[in-house]
């Protein structure tokens, strides 16, 4: 974060701001504080003021111009601690996109990390070793167990398993033999294969993935809070009326002294101080409040879009479950003799030298129910299939459903309807029992999505890249009826632009490399951030730290508060602009009661906002 400048720039205004403070209220001399409020003018006003007249060359006022003006303007008559106020303002505000904007460049360049940079070739030489960037289609690759896969392509020899979340999200290793395909980024386990190269590097998944986060990053990096484009157009206005109001009546022989200090008068009242003050600190105590509950929102303009959406969208794996599988059920066979119990220690002690995640699953399951395992002797793993190996003189197979026939087939058929991972204890080669297996649900996942659904009057969509009968499975729990399964990256993102040209403003919840690209196309994205990749939680809009579902509709419920304290400071500022404007016009305003009711409305709409710091504003409905 301190490598950004304007973050550092931001806190050295902060800092002069709050020692002026200090010696301010201290008595010190007012040399003193003026020296080290005009040192926060110039830490945190030189780049918006230097922003601001390139802009002027283009023909376009910026509102951050213009504060520099009005914070000047507050120091030519005195109110030097008023206009460092602004300027700290301003600066943080700054701070905060600079560093959510820098965060999402990193994570898109760590991306390409995931694809290895060398490959081994097999050609008629041998092997060699290539930079995948080199790669063409048609070339055979070879990627031993533990590589990552350097290229999208098709299998053409061998056997093994594929991890896939980073693509498809998928919680569990994909078998994969000759035939089927692989993508670029993706981890081989066990077994060795040999790929066929069938998308030019610079086309494969993962480099789809870089395109479309950094082409929905820049469109959201353009855009602004509502009020900032009404300030743009109202600066102009505030601008010209000031000119106006000091050349005209002097064409017209009035004394130069008081015309100026009509014009300024009229400059400090009808400046967007309060206006700018009406909408930012509402924002910012509404941040605050979110990240004290867990919730990290990147900057002003997420909290105002969050209180916008109509419609959530939900990764399955990581996001609405924990993401690791866990033992459901145990299943002995009636014909076979073994007790629960007993199946379960056989096949963990099997599993016990198995790095598998499934095998990882049987294991703890034993543990939790306090089962000693057994000794294990001639252990293989059997990539696509399962395990085999020796516990107490018994040939135990812990494998996938293959082959079967009467109660086991009947039971693994209802197990894989319902969404579980079915598993096949084999005991001497005689099928003895069936483990369940299947991701857990988040706690409060069917509380969350029915809070949604109050919220925003539609129901949540599930955009996931597992299977049919996994997604509808989960989604019958939870009540949620709209199911896209099987869906890649770039298929999230037809998704998620399918719905928002139907008219909805989309907010995406996900947790992995698959999902960063639709977090970034959506209108709104927020990421899982416990076990978030780096460029999902750089690239989504907010991070739950803490992994609780309750606390989306909670911050979309605090922004819509902020919304209408904003609103409600807006009439105040307004009001306040528009009473002081008319008396100043139309007759006499002294400056120091047109800067105290001006401040006094700044005052005002300032602590109205903080009242979203309150412990009470953060509930769900």
């Amino acid at each position: 974060m301190w490598r950004v400048p304007e973050v550092r720039w931001a806190a050295a205004a902060t800092g002069l701001f709050l020692a002026g403070l200090m010696v301010q209220f201290a008595g010190g001399p007012a040399w003193a504080c003026w020296a080290l409020y005009l040192a926060c003018y110039a830490a945190g006003g030189w780049e918006p003021a230097l922003a601001g007249l390139r802009a002027l060359r283009e023909k376009t006022l910026d509102v951050d111009l213009l504060m520099i003006v009005a914070a000047i303007g507050a120091a030519a008559i005195g109110q030097v601690l008023d206009g460092a106020l602004l300027i700290v303002i301003f600066a943080t505000s700054g701070a905060l996109e600079a560093v959510a904007t820098q965060r999402t460049e990193d994570a898109v360049g760590d991306l390409l990390d995931l694809a290895p940079e060398q490959a081994t070739v097999l050609d008629g030489d041998g092997e060699q070793r290539v930079d995948t960037a080199s790669l063409r289609v048609g070339q055979i690759v070879l990627v031993r167990p533990g590589e990552r896969i350097g290229a999208d392509g098709l299998v053409v020899a061998g056997a093994s398993e594929v991890d896939q979340a980073s693509i498809t999200g998928e919680p569990l290793p994909v078998a994969k033999t000759a035939g089927d395909d692989v993508f670029a980024g993706t981890v081989n386990s066990t077994g060795a294969l040999t790929v066929r190269v069938e998308r030019d590097p610079a086309d494969t998944v993962i480099a789809r993935i870089v395109a479309l986060v950094r082409q929905a990053s820049d469109t959201k990096a353009r855009t602004q809070l509502f009020i900032e484009k009404v300030e743009q157009r109202y600066s102009i206005g505030v601008v010209v009326a000031t000119l106006a109001l000091f050349a005209l009546p002097l064409a017209f022989g009035a004394a130069f002294e008081p015309t100026l200090l009509r014009a300024m008068t009229f400059m400090i009242v009808a400046s967007p101080c309060a206006v700018v003050l009406a909408t930012m600190p509402p924002l910012l105590s509404a941040i605050a409040n979110a990240g004290r509950h867990g919730v990290l929102v990147k900057s002003a303009v997420v909290m105002e879009r969050l209180g916008q959406t109509d419609v959530v969208a939900f990764d399955k794996t990581g996001t609405l479950t924990e993401g690791t599988p866990r033992l459901t059920a145990v299943e002995a066979l009636p014909d076979a003799s073994f007790e629960e119990a007993e199946l379960l220690r056989l096949a963990a002690s099997a599993e016990r030298p198995s790095e598998h995640p499934l095998g990882r699953a049987v294991v703890a399951a034993a543990r939790d129910r306090d089962l000693t395992l057994g000794p294990v002797a001639e252990f293989a793993s059997l990539p696509g299939r399962g395990v085999t190996a020796t516990v107490g003189g018994r040939r135990i197979e812990v494998a996938g459903p293959h082959a079967l026939s009467g109660d086991a087939a009947t039971i693994v058929a209802e197990l894989e309807a319902g969404g579980r991972t079915a598993v096949i204890v084999t005991v001497d080669g005689a099928p003895a029992g069936v483990l369940a297996l299947a991701d857990r649900l988040r706690p409060g996942a069917a509380a969350t999505t029915a809070a949604l659904t109050t919220l925003t009057g539609a129901g949540p969509v599930l955009l996931t890249g597992d299977n049919r009968a996994a997604a509808e499975n989960l989604a019958r729990q939870i009540a949620i009826t709209d199911v896209r399964p099987g869906l890649l990256p770039d298929a999230k993102v037809a998704a998620v632009r399918e719905l928002e040209s139907a008219g909805h403003r989309v907010l995406v919840v996900g947790d992995g490399v698959n999902d960063a690209p639709a977090l970034a196309a959506a209108h709104t994205g927020i990421a899982m951030g416990r076990a978030g990749a780096d460029l999902t939680l750089h690239t989504a809009d907010a991070v739950i730290v803490r992994d609780e579902l309750a606390a989306i509709p909670a911050v979309i419920a605090l922004s819509r508060r902020a919304k209408r304290v904003v609103a409600a400071n807006l009439v105040i500022a307004a009001g306040f602009i528009a009473a002081l404007v008319i008396w100043d016009l139309t007759g006499h305003l002294p400056l120091p009661l047109g800067v105290a009711g001006h401040e006094g409305s700044t005052i005002i709409v300032g602590l109205n906002g903080l009242r979203l710091l309150r412990r009470k504003a953060w509930r769900a409905v």
